[in-house]
């Protein structure tokens, strides 16, 4: 990256500008720096290019000896020619006045007469090469080496000694490193010549193999490094003749590990000696190597391998094997291989303008990892505030300046060499304004918010641009008394409000502004001084931790001191867990670094640092993983088992040595078996490390012979198990006939399967491989499969139900099948209820004379060790009450899971009484079965055991995580997501992490909890037009899983009515009130400016604001007080006429019940709601009985209250009819609604269902009994009525109540029903249940009929009903089938004329 965000942001967004830049050859501060190529230039400028600059040789690393002269080469090109100076150990060589140095013409650095000796090694040292071109700058070449071989010292020399002919012989000669070069041997003082037999290896040893009698004589070294020869001390070697006599087996050189860079060549030493003679032979990692049809791998003398060209892979464990067939002995070393560094990605050239941030890239590569460091022109780069090493290797250069000009390169180095690569940065000036106006100051620039690590700049625009909708603007900043100047840009023309990032706490700042039009830059506004606010005194993380394994229990963490201390640190805290485990450790250290002991071999670990202050704990460092060394198995295989093929070949099965104690990846394993009456003469194989299994053939019949396993990983062989029997077959089955016929054939038919079972062929003589079982509707060869010998059922699946199949068994062999059994069976039909065997284990068996079979194991049983352990047990009743194995019997454990359903069984041989069944799944129900077999003879498996493994954390994130903003609200998002495909458990909760960074620490994230069983959740007032990240995790019981990715949403930008600008309001829109946010493209209507801070404005928009709101105000309470006396005068007419409507009609009535007549109800008619629409447009166009809810029980109904008016009062607050489209749209939202009182089902007649009446559309008319109906009294007229209930006076009984559903489009109003002539005959104590409600008038009034419990045109008053007593049906019935409850066509016209006229009454006292 070449640039801040600021400046990505404007040529992302303002296309027409950066064309303007292209064409007129300026760039505006802060836009993307430009790599390579040519700058963009206006015409009349000065043209800058990059200027090749560059090594063309640099120096290696050379050894050289005492008095000997050395060139250090090196050359340079540039045009002009670059002057070309030298440094060593870091500091320039004065090649004037130095006689024995000098600098040739090319460039490159010459030494004569090369000075060394124990106290004076001036010339001895690290060289580097460094070009300067006045104008340009400097380069420095990479470092060189320059060793000078020291006085020659032998550490071992050769000594006297006697080899028999044909053996090997050595002769020591050790001398330090530098020295081995200048080693030559003789033989009798005469040169000794090397050749195939004789060799001398790289540490100056002389190896002699196949001696003859010519090989005798005197030998001695000799080490000539320039000065006069050193020789070693003679020795004699005597070759006898040979012996027939065998001689132990010994290394007479071993090999050593070694380390070696790619591309040079190793050589691995290994001589024996021994009668007879040794053969050698090499592995690689238990591989054998072919040395001889290699090109690179050659066999030396004496067994010694030499590798020439040396390659990454070539890094292993070598073993080096020496057999004479008597004794095998081996010696293992380990070759580690490096590499120099190198680029992966070099720095490229940069053109840049002052206050610019540039980054330079540096990738690299080798082994041991390099360490890089920056220098510029020559000087190293130490890292600032505005030189920072960012992403490993890559340098960031802040606020340029004109002096940061020149070349930078990246230095590499690790152990074995090091390299550089290096860019050019130009910084351009910028070419001058065109002609046209420039903008002015841009006004009033406040710091709006202020944290500890970054402020939100706010600006007005300038005054010559009232508008500035094609204005953009740059903020440079800087700290104060740094002349180093820093630029951030808006994101897109016409924003005034910009975020700087990344600032120190408790530091000043200085902040200005300048807008730039086509034109150019226009002037600077006035500095703003701002300081950050002071950060709590908590030291930040450690940087730089690392952690690296020293051994296989050991670890090592090095860390360095936080960069943002803020006070002395008084110790660290090291904390450590083991990977899957919740367990976290801690240890108090107070230098940076330690090392963990005792740890886990080949154990993934992870560590974190926290410092301490006085103050308390900072802030933790992010977590590093690393896993511990590998090393040699601590325990043997498991369940070794044999199985005895025939008489020739056992098979051997084992399983892995448990996960703790392979202490590293299993690499192979190593068979050893041996007869068991010459225990001396053991065979080895090797086996890969996926391989659990391994057929031994080629063995002797009716032979006992023991085996055992042992596990291999890099590092070597680890214990094997203990020696196991098995006897190999007399003889074997005979397999010249195929074999006979089965000796039963059972099926057991279910719906779409078929369960057959079977029993082997009675003669046991014949070899069977498997059995074939053809199926098919009517006949057997439609489908066959095959299984194995070992099977004794199998289940059909997919067929047909209620179909007749006709099945064969066959037995066959390598010779061909044999002879069919048939059977037929027919599928039960889907209906057959009947229960479906789940397992055939008990099926029966027709016996077989001989062998018996075994008896199955008994008593499975699984216990649960943990999330993917379960250990099986058993009991074996054909062995003694003690279940004590002596024989060579052993188990066969199978196991599976339904889940997938698809499931195939996995198998495992155990040799006891119990197995442990590993790598199952977390949270997993499985079953179990078990085996037997001994020699040929094997059992049916066993009943079934299941067991469920522990929960596990999630071991996979949440996935298909999807943010998407609410309609309508810009501020609010909706994120979605579903379970992780591996919960390991219930999923107990989520956490929803978001930011606007996505590289913040996880702890600075903002976190929305969210309960487990919702996939789905809202996160409100978020900040407009910002991108947000956006990661979940999952927990169950056991604890977190892993984070997902991050998602990233951008919010959509701001409306004119979303926020108000720049976030904050100043000033006042009346009390408690904000400013509408207009948006940073808002242009005020009034002219002059806007003003996104409160600024003041021009008096006259003043002014008409205030006129505005004074206006409505006014207008607004006028209305309310005409409507509150309007309401008021038209409430009090209508109370008095309608109670003196129902006065006229029931003054002829009397209660009864009480002793005491109770007063009538008042009738309050809902006029307000009233109106008039077309019949055929009814609200509810698919009317249902039962629309409105219905109470079950007691609990939901409500008693009406004492209190007429009260009732009356809740009622038309609890039921708006069809008005309230948001409560009554839909049949959810008429739910949310219920009525006073309802009936319930259970009180119809369960004979008479109410949604058989022929239709319910309109209000029968009532006797002369009932008050206001609109049969009898045209102002109490109408299609829908509420029958109220009323009270008496002295009980306070509260009688039943109907709420009618409105049965026509006009709007609802109710009409109190008179209580019955007759007492009471209820339990007081229930509450009334109110009569079903009635529904919308249909759309073809001529089929309507009326169906209505209570009011169907009787004689009689409502009917009481109890609850939860139901009425009589004989009475509810006769008032169902009454004919007289039916209205004709011309009935329904006179109701309908009736209606107008109360309508048009209605209209005249609302508008009295």
């Amino acid at each position: 990256m070449a640039a801040g965000p600021g400046a990505r942001r404007l040529l992302s967004t303002s296309s027409f500008w950066l064309c303007c830049l292209l064409l007129l050859g300026r760039r505006a501060p802060g836009a993307a720096a430009a790599r390579s190529g040519s700058p963009p230039q206006s015409p009349g400028s000065s043209i800058r290019t990059f200027t090749p600059f560059y090594f063309l040789v640099e120096p290696t690393d050379t050894l050289s000896t005492r008095g000997s002269s050395v060139v250090l080469n090196c050359s340079a090109y540039s045009q002009p020619s670059p002057k070309i100076e030298w440094k060593k150990d870091g500091t320039f060589l004065n090649l004037v006045s130095d006689d024995r140095r000098q600098l040739l013409p090319d460039g490159s650095l010459f030494i004569s007469n090369v000075v060394h000796s124990k106290h004076n090694k001036p010339d001895e040292g690290y060289y580097q090469c460094v070009a300067t071109v006045e104008s340009l700058g400097t380069i420095v070449s990479r470092t060189a080496k320059l060793t000078v071989a020291g006085l020659p010292r032998f550490a071992s020399q050769p000594e006297h000694s006697s080899v028999y002919a044909g053996d090997s012989a050595i002769l020591n000669c050790e001398v330090n490193a530098d020295l081995v070069p200048f080693v030559r041997w003789e033989q009798n003082r005469q040169p000794l010549l090397l050749d195939d037999r004789v060799l001398k290896l790289p540490s100056g040893t002389l190896v002699i193999s196949n001696t003859t009698e010519g090989d005798g004589g005197l030998y001695r070294c000799i080490v000539e490094s320039g000065g006069p020869p050193k020789y070693s001390d003679e020795a004699e070697l005597k070759v006898l003749p040979g012996s027939k006599v065998t001689s132990n087996l010994v290394f007479l050189k071993q090999p050593s590990s070694l380390v070696r860079v790619i591309g040079e060549s190793a050589v691995l030493p290994c001589v024996a000696s021994g009668l007879p003679l040794p053969t050698i032979r090499w592995m690689k990692n238990e591989e054998a190597l072919d040395t001889e049809s290699s090109e690179r791998l050659v066999l030396l003398a004496g067994g010694s391998l030499e590798i020439s060209d040396i390659t990454e892979d070539d890094a292993g464990t070598y073993f080096c094997v020496a057999d004479n067939g008597n004794e095998t002995i081996e010696a293992q070393a380990e070759l580690t291989v490096q590499a120099q560094p190198e680029f992966l990605k070099q720095p490229t050239n940069i053109y840049a303008h002052e206050s610019m941030d540039i980054v330079f890239e540096c990738e690299v590569t080798g082994k041991p990892t390099p360490t890089v460091k920056w220098v510029k022109n020559g000087d190293m780069v130490i890292p600032s505030d505005y030189f920072k090493i960012v992403k490993e290797h890559n340098l960031q250069v802040l606020g340029l300046v004109k002096s940061d000009e020149g070349f930078y390169q990246c230095i590499a180095e690790n152990d074995v060499g090091n390299a550089q690569a290096g860019a050019q940065l130009i910084i351009l000036e910028h070419a001058p304004a065109t002609s046209g106006p420039l903008p002015s100051a841009p006004r009033d620039v406040v710091a709006s918010l202020v944290s500890t690590r970054f402020i939100k700049l706010t600006w007005r625009t300038p005054a010559s641009d009232p508008h500035g909708d094609n204005l953009t603007y740059s903020v440079f900043y800087t700290k104060e008394g740094i002349t180093r100047e820093r630029v951030e840009n808006t994101s897109h023309p016409g924003e005034m409000q910009v975020t700087i990032q990344n600032l120190m706490p408790a530091t000043v700042y200085i902040f200005r502004v300048m807008a730039h039009n086509k034109h150019g830059f226009g002037e600077s506004s006035a500095p703003l001084r701002v300081e950050t606010q002071p950060e709590v005194q908590l030291p930040g993380p450690a940087p730089n931790i690392r952690a690296y394994a020293t051994s296989p229990t050991s670890i090592t963490v090095t860390w360095e001191t936080p960069l943002s201390g803020n006070g002395e640190i008084q110790n660290y805290k090291l904390y450590y867990m083991e990977k899957g485990t919740d367990k976290e450790q801690d240890v108090d250290v107070s230098s940076h670094s330690h090392t963990i002991n005792g740890l886990k071999k080949y154990t993934e670990y992870s560590f974190r640092v926290v410092a301490y202050n006085k103050h308390g704990p900072g802030v933790s460092t992010q977590d590093v993983a690393v896993q511990t060394l590998s090393d040699v198995p601590s325990a043997a295989p498991q369940n070794l088992s044999l199985e005895v093929r025939n008489s020739k070949s056992i098979m051997i099965h084992w399983q892995p040595p448990p996960l703790a104690t392979q202490n590293g990846q299993i690499t192979g394993y190593k068979i050893r078996y041996r007869k068991a009456s010459r225990k001396s003469d053991v065979t080895e194989t090797l086996v890969p490390g996926t391989q659990l299994s391994q057929l031994i053939e080629g063995l002797d019949r009716g032979t006992e012979y023991n085996f055992r396993v042992a596990a291999l990983t890099v590092n070597g062989t680890g214990p094997a198990t203990d020696w196991l029997s098995a006897e190999t077959f007399e003889s074997d089955l005979d397999e010249t006939r195929v074999p006979e016929v089965p000796s039963s054939l059972h099926v057991r038919p279910l719906v779409t399967s078929i369960v057959v079972s079977w029993t082997p062929p009675e003669n046991q003589n014949i070899v069977v491989r498997g059995y074939a079982i053809g199926y098919g509707i009517g006949s057997p060869h439609a489908q066959t499969i095959k299984v194995d010998y070992k099977q004794r059922y199998y289940t059909i699946e997919n067929l047909d139900p209620s179909s007749h199949y006709v099945i064969t068994l066959k037995a066959f062999n390598n010779v061909g099948e044999g002879i069919p059994l048939y059977e037929s069976a027919v599928t039960r039909p889907h209906t057959d209820t009947s229960e479906v065997d789940l397992f055939v284990i008990n099926a029966p068996y027709t016996p077989v004379p001989d062998p018996t079979p075994m008896m199955p194991p008994v008593g499975v049983q699984a216990s649960i060790l943990s999330h993917d352990t379960i250990r099986i047990t058993w009991a074996d009743n054909s062995l003694p009450k003690h279940q004590k194995i002596t024989d060579s019997r052993y188990y066969t454990v199978r196991w599976k899971t339904n889940i997938p359903a698809n499931t195939k069984y996995k198998n495992a041989n155990a040799t006891t009484l119990s197995y442990l069944v590993t790598g199952l799944k977390a949270n997993t129900l499985y079953e179990f079965s078990v085996m037997v077999t001994k020699g040929r003879r094997s059992s049916t498996w066993s009943m079934t055991a299941h067991g469920t493994t522990f929960e596990l954390v999630p071991t996979s994130p949440p996935k298909d995580v999807t943010v998407v903003s609410k309609e309508g609200k810009p501020r609010t998002i909706i994120v979605n997501w579903q379970p992780p495909s591996e919960a390991n458990g219930k999923i107990t909760g989520y956490i929803i992490y978001y930011s606007t960074d996505v590289n913040a620490e996880i702890h600075d994230w903002v976190i929305e909890p969210v309960v487990g069983n919702r996939l789905t959740h809202q996160i409100q007032e978020l900040t407009l037009d910002t991108p947000y990240y956006f990661k979940i995790q999952a927990r169950n019981s056991k604890g977190m899983g892993p984070m997902s990715d991050a998602v990233q949403f951008r919010t959509p930008k701001a409306d004119s009515s979303d926020k108000m600008p720049n976030d904050q309001a100043s000033g006042s829109a009346g009390k408690g009130s904000r400013l509408p946010d207009l948006g940073s493209d808002y242009k005020t209507p009034m002219s002059g400016s806007n003003s996104p801070h409160g600024s003041p404005t021009s008096p006259l928009d003043s002014n008409m604001l205030l006129v505005v709101i004074i206006s409505v105000g006014v207008i607004t309470i006028v209305v309310v007080v005409i409507i509150a006396i309007f309401c008021t005068r038209r409430t009090t007419s209508h109370q008095k006429k309608k109670r003196a409507a129902c006065k006229s009609v029931n003054g002829s009535h009397k209660y009864k019940g009480n002793a005491k007549d109770v007063k009538p109800p008042d009738l309050w008619i809902h006029h307000e709601r009233l109106e008039l629409k077309p019949i055929d447009k009814s609200p509810d166009p698919n009317p249902i009985m039962t629309d409105t809810p219905i109470p079950r029980n007691s609990q939901d109904i409500t008693p009406v209250d004492n209190s007429m008016d009260s009732n009356i009062h809740q009622r038309r607050n609890s039921y708006r009819g069809h008005e309230s489209e948001d409560s009554m749209s839909t049949l959810a939202g008429r739910r949310g609604m219920r009525p006073k009182m309802m009936m319930p089902f259970d009180s119809q007649p369960p004979q008479q269902s109410i949604r058989n009446t022929p239709s319910t559309d309109t209000m029968p008319a009532s006797s002369s009994q009932t008050c206001c109906t609109d049969h009898q009294d045209p102002e109490g007229a109408t299609s829908s009525s509420y029958l109220a209930s009323s009270q008496e006076e002295d009980s306070g009984q509260s009688l039943p109540t109907a709420h009618v559903r409105p049965s026509h489009p006009l709007k609802s109003f109710a009409v109190p029903a008179i209580p019955p002539p007759g007492p009471p005959t209820y339990d007081p104590a229930l509450p009334s249940t109110p009569l079903l409600s009635q529904q919308a008038l249909n759309h073809h009034i001529h089929s309507m009929k009326t169906a209505s419990i209570g009011t169907l045109g009787r004689s009689r008053p409502p009917m009481p009903v109890v609850v939860p007593s139901a009425p009589e049906v004989q009475e509810t019935t006769r008032m169902l089938e009454d004919p007289e409850s039916s209205y004709e066509p011309d009935e329904l016209t006179k109701e309908m004329a009736h209606l107008e006229g109360l309508m048009k009454d209605l209209n005249a006292i609302t508008t009295a």
